[in-house]
């Protein structure tokens, strides 16, 4: 049995060169996902959360997008290390659900042809030449049909023939996002990335494909780095929740004792902003987040932080253990 961490990434810097200069977006960022655990990244939109998790995928545009420092350790390997067709043989390893279903299937095809071709582009190793071949058989073509169509009555889909002829257009957005689940599965992936896939759902959808992906995580005793802004999503799928602000990780541990008690001024914030069926007045967090071009010295947050001391305005803090698997970046906990 594998016990080695699936994801290691250490100290990464990412930049991005636009004509107005360098923005600093991802500063000192390192965390680790291991077997079976389902890591969380949680915090503001614009504080890197994307960003990084399009770095472990592979699809942040270079440029502009240019790693300054760290490393990326995706399963043993180094991904900086590798040659383009490695790292796109690694990639087969990990199922990715973007953020919107809608814009994340092509309108022009049906969903069978949709699935059935990355079907066999996975199956042709990602050559062209082979896919082409596959492409133009028929039995081929056909145990690809049957095996989307397993893979979409997995996810609890009724009559998945029918489905794989119609159009994206003609289904809802729950179940565009149960396509875009099935596809992440269809390689047989050991680690799942979701980029905050319930954003454009209703409440009633977004339960029940959280408790889907819930499900085929703990099926296939994958490893999984959830992307959101949403604390209870993470309270519900997540093992570790890593909290990031302004591109740096601020607080990091097991995600109910973090959230139930907090100890970054910024992960205060966010409990604290999150409605209650109490009723009672919320608390947000004044401010917005630091503006990469110039970035603030010292701590990033501590221009919004009621706790903020003269040394948070000179030196960024460094991640402090704060008992078993729990670290925070601030200077209060020096």
């Amino acid at each position: 049995m594998r016990t080695e961490a699936i994801v290691v990434i250490r100290d990464l810097g990412i930049d991005f060169e636009t004509i107005d200069g360098v923005l600093r977006v991802v500063q000192g960022v390192s965390l680790t996902i291991g077997p079976g655990e389902v890591i969380g990244i949680v915090g503001e939109t614009g504080c890197g959360k994307s960003v990084t998790a399009k770095m472990l995928l592979g699809i942040l545009p270079m440029p502009p997008a240019r790693v300054r420092s760290g490393e990326v350790i995706l399963f043993g390997r180094n991904l900086f290390s590798m040659g383009y067709r490695e790292r796109e043989i690694l990639k087969q390893q990990i199922g990715y659900i973007p953020q919107d279903p809608t814009s994340s299937l092509n309108p022009v095809f049906p969903i069978g042809t949709l699935m059935t071709d990355m079907l066999i582009w996975r199956r042709s190793g990602q050559r062209m030449r082979e896919y082409l071949w596959m492409r133009r058989d028929r039995k081929r073509v056909e145990e690809a049909e049957a095996d989307a169509a397993e893979l979409l009555r997995k996810l609890y889909i009724p009559d998945p023939r029918t489905l794989l002829r119609k159009y994206p257009m003609e289904l809802s957005g729950g179940m565009k996002q149960r396509v875009l689940l099935a596809m992440a599965l269809s390689g047989d992936p050991r680690l799942i990335v979701a980029d905050e896939p319930t954003t454009a759902l209703d409440a009633t959808t977004q339960k029940r494909t959280l408790a889907l992906i819930q499900e085929k995580i703990h099926e296939g005793h994958l490893a999984g780095l959830y992307i959101t802004h949403n604390l209870g999503v993470a309270r519900l799928l997540c093992h570790r929740t890593y909290v990031m602000y302004g591109g740096t990780v601020v607080e990091s541990g097991p995600t109910g004792i973090l959230l139930e008690n907090p100890l970054h001024p910024y992960t205060r914030g966010l409990v604290q902003s999150i409605p209650k069926l109490t009723g009672g007045v919320l608390r947000g967090i004044e401010g917005q987040v630091p503006d990469y071009l110039n970035p603030p010295a010292g701590c990033r947050f501590h221009p919004r932080c009621e706790s903020r001391a003269a040394k948070c305005e000179e030196e960024a803090p460094p991640m402090l253990c704060q008992g078993k698997d729990r670290w925070v970046a601030c200077w209060q906990y020096d």
